[in-house]
């Protein structure tokens, strides 16, 4: 968009306070404070589990391949315990998007690349690329709205039902015969995890990502004006062909009209969570 056996377990976000306070957001009232209507119900065409077993398993592969080329961050990175930071007070935010995400295993990794990049793999797979972090130059704030947003396109399940629709009924059964033991899951679950890195999501489901991640961000504590710096920092560097990232998350005029519009919506819960409400 974000192991196996040589991977160490992911610690820095505190595994048992983090779990009790997803657990504290999931059993809240999802009151939001942005308006972006159900997920779809096309994203029942596959598996929850599936889809989250897939994307275990190409983060895994990512990340032995940027181990093994001294590319993925050491646990004492300063950028990476900055994003794991960032990510701790996110996730306990979650569960009001998504009650199933109390019982992911969030993960945090940083590669180190010129690519300006950042995903969240469905199940709370993160990984960001050093590139978007120093060729935009982020505030903790800005970096927290990336996140968010990342984060929110898996909270609301848009690769499931990407997939649904770009695949059909066909997959949907595929799959469910694959789970039944009657098929190859292995290779499946590759094939599936392959397409997680690529898929290219709607503009309904940007701005979905959009508004989400920036109500996340506000009830973690972080300025929601950093979604608007942040946005037109990408507008800056599209020039030449772009980022990557860029391709799949397109800067403009209207996409930063409608931050504006929405952070006066998200403005009281970033003030009540720097105590200032």
């Amino acid at each position: 968009m974000c192991m196996l056996c040589s991977l160490k377990p992911s610690t820095p976000l505190g595994r048992r306070s983090l779990l009790a306070a997803l657990a504290g957001a999931a059993a809240a009232p999802a009151i939001a404070q942005v308006d972006v209507g159900k997920s779809s119900p096309l994203r029942n065409l596959v598996p929850a589990e599936t889809l989250e077993a897939a994307a275990t398993e190409q983060y895994g592969k990512m990340l032995a391949e940027a181990r093994q080329q001294g590319a993925l961050a050491p646990e004492s990175n300063p950028q990476l315990q900055r994003l794991r930071r960032i990510a701790a007070r996110l996730i306990p935010q979650a569960g009001r998007w998504n009650r199933d995400a109390a019982d992911w295993k969030w993960e945090v990794n940083l590669i180190g690349s010129k690519q300006i990049n950042a995903f969240c793999m469905p199940g709370g797979k993160i990984a960001f690329y050093t590139g978007i972090l120093d060729q935009l130059k982020l505030t903790d704030d800005e970096a927290a709205m990336i996140m968010g947003h990342e984060m929110a396109h898996a909270l609301r399940e848009h690769a499931r039902e990407r997939l649904a629709k770009t695949q059909g009924l066909g997959m949907g059964a595929a799959l469910a015969t694959q789970l039944l033991g009657l098929g190859q899951m292995g290779q499946a679950l590759t094939n599936i995890g392959g397409q997680l890195l690529t898929l290219q999501f709607s503009r309904s489901d940007e701005t979905d990502a959009d508004l989400v991640g920036l109500e996340l961000a506000a009830r973690a504590g972080y300025d929601p004006q950093a979604a608007v710096s942040l946005w037109t920092k990408m507008g800056q560097v599209g020039g030449g062909g772009g980022p990557a990232f860029l391709s799949t998350h397109p800067s403009g005029p209207q996409r930063i009209r409608e931050l504006q519009a929405n952070v006066p919506r998200v403005m009281g819960l970033y003030e009540q969570a720097r105590g200032k409400g």
